[in-house]
């Protein structure tokens, strides 16, 4: 199996586990509310997509997207599950996560190295 092969399985496989986490928060220990599903999920795998910019960082193929885009997807990713968890408590708060991450991005584009 090529290697795009095996990180496509593997991210197949780290999406299953963070479905089954969300589920186990809100099913048998109720830490989480339904309608906090959702927004776990996509928090959860924006840290996946995070971690995979450093595996295609060390190892980069020609035609794949780069590892800095995938670890901008993942921030994103956090920052759109990050506000839609705190939206329910406060909208300053959502504000503020969104913002925290549009800083991180920019201050990773600026330290991007060519």
């Amino acid at each position: 199996m090529s290697d795009v092969g095996q990180r496509g399985l593997l991210s197949i496989g780290v999406f299953f586990i963070i479905l089954v986490i969300a589920i186990i928060l809100y099913v048998p220990l109720g830490l989480v509310s339904l309608y906090d599903v959702v927004p776990l999920v996509l928090a959860l795998s924006g840290c996946w997509l995070m971690g995979l910019a450093g595996i295609r960082a060390s190892k980069p193929q020609k035609y794949e997207r780069g590892p800095f885009s995938t670890f901008a997807m993942g921030l994103l990713l956090i920052a759109v599950g990050g506000a839609w968890l705190f939206a329910y408590i406060n909208l300053l708060y959502s504000l503020a996560v969104v913002l925290l991450v549009f800083g991180a991005l920019a201050i990773a584009a600026a330290l991007k190295r060519k």
